[in-house]
């Protein structure tokens, strides 16, 4: 107990639930390398989650002729890789904050449905205890693959939607400090 006078200091209730309560899941549509244009409708392809994005998608760097059957996203998707090398190389997640662009194929797309903020849900996918949880679900030897009624069991902790944002604000800025301190050259002491 506090003494008087100070204020008080109590911590907003958390929920836990399965994603599946939360979100509404579907699949990107078909394109591969090959459909890479210098311009176009922009386009997401699932390789490049693990080489050229961070958790948080704002702008994109590859284009493509968009095809019958493209989804397009809304702004407010999450994507999570439906094959790939490891169980912890897919559970990862990166939100996609513009409409417009094509979610490429072998991507599940996972939209939160009010509740949860898309950037924290991004980050819990890929750092909380949700991030192991999604890795033990994948299936396969050589290639495993995660599928969205897989994503839907995978439980996870949330604050309010205020609380959401702020807190993936915090990291999501120490995220891009981060990255900007690893891009500056490195120059040995010559001294």
């Amino acid at each position: 107990m506090f003494p008087s006078g100070y204020p008080n200091w109590t911590t907003p209730s958390w929920e836990q639930r399965k994603l599946g309560e939360l979100c509404t899941f579907s699949k990107g549509h078909g394109y591969s390398k090959a459909d890479i244009r210098d311009a176009g409708t922009p386009l997401i392809l699932y390789g490049r989650l693990y080489t050229q994005y961070e958790s948080r998608i704002e702008e994109v760097d590859t284009f493509t002729v968009e095809q019958d059957g493209s989804i397009l996203s809304r702004g407010n998707e999450v994507i999570v890789p439906a094959s790939g090398e490891t169980a912890e190389d897919i559970a990862v997640a990166s939100s996609v904050r513009r409409s417009g662009i094509i979610l490429g194929g072998d991507l599940n797309v996972v939209t939160p449905t009010g509740k949860l903020d898309p950037d924290y849900t991004a980050l819990a996918i890929t750092h909380s205890k949700a991030h192991d949880d999604l890795a033990r679900r994948a299936q396969g030897k050589s290639v495993v693959h995660v599928h969205g009624n897989d994503i839907a069991e995978v439980e996870i902790s949330y604050p309010s939607e205020s609380e959401q944002k702020r807190i993936s604000s915090v990291v999501l800025n120490l995220d891009s400090l981060i990255t900007l301190h690893q891009r500056e050259p490195r120059f040995a002491d010559t001294g």
